[in-house]
């Protein structure tokens, strides 16, 4: 293909975004009273009055019970407000609950933790390991924004790259890196299967698997040539991904994970080895989601590279501990627990240190 193919190639996926984008925009008026059915493809956030998620672009908020969970199929019935960009007036007309047997393990996972340990620490835990973020208390919530942390428990994929880092830097101690490289991606589709293949893991671990592959192979240009098809792919088969903060934060952690991430672990080739493999894979994807996590949220903590040192590593280690306890503990129970309270201390380091900051 010659280079003015190529352009050609890029301006009309480009202009396919643009089309798919409009095309598929629902036309509603001012005060129109209209019913959607729809699956729920977000997790709803919980409030003590009110449950919240999006339908068809339109905000949608709901009695805190019958509980909506991600995956239902529901039908409400409501009268537009443009200005708000919602749904008022809402009725749920029907529920259907999935049946999806992973939607179904990621909730038992969930409960477990929630009978095991106190809040904020199983949300916390949820967060991190399911990217469930639910019942995470409001006023933990601010301390999270204002500490600028809140990407630990948001960005689905920012876990995916803590993950990755995790194993990779334990994987390196006892492989060369060109066969830990293949086990890390094998790593990040367990844990991508683990949160219930919901659409922003899936979309982290696709972009994930990119870049390790190319950090394996050592082609990065080739692999920003494919991490933007992926992208546009991405965006054609579904528009509304564009103004997704999930979907921005995990192109963002891949693309600075291609830029930066040898570049961090030269300049901190002083660190041992273990911490600096996922040190460098966590560094260098904040790069890249710090500006849309601040565009997002409005908040900028100076401290914020600080808290962020201060906490990071105990992530992946949180992570690690609340997949195997929740695998274990909804079979066997007691065991389960004795594991997930192996993590109690880190979230309590993780809670201080944001609570004290932010």
């Amino acid at each position: 293909m010659s280079k003015y193919q190529r352009y050609i190639f890029w301006i009309f996926l480009i202009f396919l975004i643009i089309f798919r984008y409009f095309s598929t925009r629902p036309v509603y008026k001012e005060g129109d009273i209209i019913r959607i059915t729809a699956k729920v493809a977000s997790e709803p956030i919980k409030y003590e009055t009110s449950q919240y998620f999006k339908l068809q672009s339109l905000k949608i908020y709901l009695p805190p019970y019958p509980e909506i969970s991600y995956g239902d199929l529901i039908v409400v019935q409501g009268k537009v407000n443009l200005a708000k960009k919602s749904l008022q007036d809402i009725k749920l007309i029907e529920i259907k609950e999935s049946a999806n047997f992973l939607y179904k393990l990621r909730g038992r996972i969930i409960s477990f933790y929630q009978r095991t340990l106190p809040e904020p620490h199983s949300a916390l835990i949820a967060g991190m390991t399911l990217g469930s973020k639910s019942s995470i208390p409001r006023e933990f919530w601010e301390s999270l924004k204002k500490s600028g942390t809140a990407h630990v428990v948001v960005a689905s994929g920012m876990n995916v790259s803590l993950v990755a880092g995790f194993l990779i830097g334990l994987l390196v101690l006892f492989l060369p890196r060109g066969k830990a490289i293949p086990l890390t991606l094998l790593g990040i589709w367990i844990y991508a299967i683990l949160c219930g293949f919901e659409a922003p893991i899936i979309r982290a671990a696709v972009m994930g698997s990119i870049a390790f592959t190319a950090i394996a192979l050592g082609r990065l240009s080739y692999a920003f040539k494919t991490l933007l098809l992926t992208v546009i792919l991405m965006l054609i088969v579904n528009p509304d991904w564009i103004s997704d903060i999930g979907f921005l934060l995990s192109f963002a952690a891949t693309a600075s994970l291609l830029v930066f991430e040898s570049k961090v672990r030269k300049l901190i080739s002083f660190v041992p080895g273990i911490f600096r493999e996922g040190l460098s894979t966590s560094l260098a994807a904040q790069i890249g989601v710090f500006p849309i996590l601040y565009y997002t949220f409005g908040y900028f903590n100076p401290l914020s590279p600080l808290i962020n040192a201060l906490i990071l590593w105990t992530v992946p280690l949180i992570t690690t501990l609340g997949m195997i306890s929740g695998l274990i503990g909804i079979v066997v129970e007691p065991v389960g627990r004795v594991i997930l309270f192996l993590a109690y201390p880190l979230t309590s380091w993780f809670i201080l240190i944001v609570q004290r900051f932010g």
